[in-house]
């Protein structure tokens, strides 16, 4: 499971020009499943994010967590971050997990996110065409793949 990880002041994701998901200042979260994603790479991810400690304390150190500053999170499906590159010019998706698997995947991620105390969990609609908007806060961007936490 992948995921990158952007600290914002605001984002917001649209559906057929709806805001589906918004939040304040906080994480977007985009996520992707790949076969062979199960509840514990949700588990290991979601607990890392919770509690990373990535925003800007009083004296500009990046030492506060979510709960710390009470941000939000809005967690994006991405089946594009499982993309395999290495051959020609057009990516292939063959690594990312069906819908069937990575939905329920995608919810019990978001659920645990919640579960580890972070009040404000927002998503986007699995699957569907979505617009994404956000105000970057520093820019602070970072990629975890479950795979290198299970080491």
């Amino acid at each position: 499971m992948k995921a990158v990880i952007q600290r914002v002041l605001k984002a917001n994701v649209s559906v057929d020009n709806e805001i589906v998901g918004k939040i304040n200042r906080g994480l977007l979260v985009l996520i992707g499943i790949e076969n062979g994603d199960d509840k514990r790479d949700a588990d290991i991810l979601a607990n890392k994010i919770s509690g990373m400690r990535i925003f800007t304390d009083e004296k500009d150190k990046m030492n506060l967590s979510l709960s710390d500053i009470d941000g939000g999170v809005l967690v994006i499906s991405n089946f594009t971050l499982c993309a395999d590159c290495s051959h020609g010019r057009r990516p292939s998706f063959i690594n990312a997990a069906r819908p069937e698997i990575a939905k329920p995947l995608y919810e019990y991620f978001s659920d645990r996110i919640q579960e580890n105390g972070i009040s404000c969990v927002e998503n986007g609609v699995f699957g569907a065409d979505m617009q994404v908007s956000l105000v970057n806060d520093g820019p602070v961007t970072i990629v975890i793949d479950s795979k290198d936490l299970k080491k």
